[in-house]
Parts: C-alpha cells; structure tokens; sequence
C-alpha cells in the first residue's frame, strides 16, 4: 500500500501546486476550488492507504528487493462469468432516466432494481448451511 499512498501523494502534491499557479494566472474561483478540492480528496485517500499500509504485512509491492516470484500464488476467487454486473448497469441506466426526466415513480422502482441488483451481485456465491 505504500507505492499507492506515494502516488496519491504526488497527485496531491501536483493539485495543490497547479491550483496555486492557476489562481495566479486565472484568477477564476471556480478552477481554484476544484483543483483545492482535487488535492484535498486525493489527500484524504493517499492519507487512508498509508494508515492501511502501517496495518498489514508488506507486500512484494512495497518491497524494493523483491522477486516475481515473491507475488506468486493464490490471489482470490474472481467470478468466472456474471449477469450480475449487467443488471445493475441496467438499473442505473433506468435512475439516471428517471432523473434526467424527473420521474419519481421510476426513481423509486429503480432503487429497487438497484437494491436487488447489488443484492444478487454481493450474494451470487453464498450457498445457505444446508448446501453440500
């Protein structure tokens, strides 16, 4: 987690000196608030990965001396094939035509489409106790 926490840190660095210089140049509140706000929320994650980093083992990633090798193995389970994905695609295209066109009826039926699309996805491998 430390080569993330390091390259959030260079793009907070970056957005930080490019809103200085622009407000110099431009002087136009809206750019300068928007690259502050880039700066701060890449702050807030750079900030989150290095409190992670201090948490768990180094990985071959964060070390300089390691091997190919060294990050061979199992990484996980990754579903081979799911409709899942594009049901809740589906979902939210039906919310953002329900908000372009101020429907709050369909803004309520595709919540509900959202919230079973989320749910099939987060569930589609849990098997009840039962299951052998």
């Amino acid at each position: 987690m430390k080569v993330e926490a390091r390259l959030f840190d260079v793009i907070t660095g970056f957005a930080f000196l490019v809103a200085i210089i622009y407000g110099f140049w431009a002087q136009e509140p809206v750019g300068i608030v928007a690259l502050t706000l880039t700066g701060g929320l890449s702050l807030i994650i750079g900030t989150y990965f290095r409190f992670v980093a201090r948490r768990i083992e180094q990985r071959p990633e964060d070390n300089p001396d390691a091997e190919v090798s060294d990050g061979a193995g199992e990484l996980g389970f990754f579903s081979p094939g799911s409709y899942w994905p594009i049901a809740l695609a589906s979902a939210a295209a039906v919310g953002g035509v329900a908000v372009a066109f101020w429907h709050v009826w369909l803004l309520v039926i595709a919540a509900v489409l959202i919230l079973v699309a989320v749910g099939g996805l987060l569930f589609e491998y849990h098997v009840g106790p039962n299951h052998e």
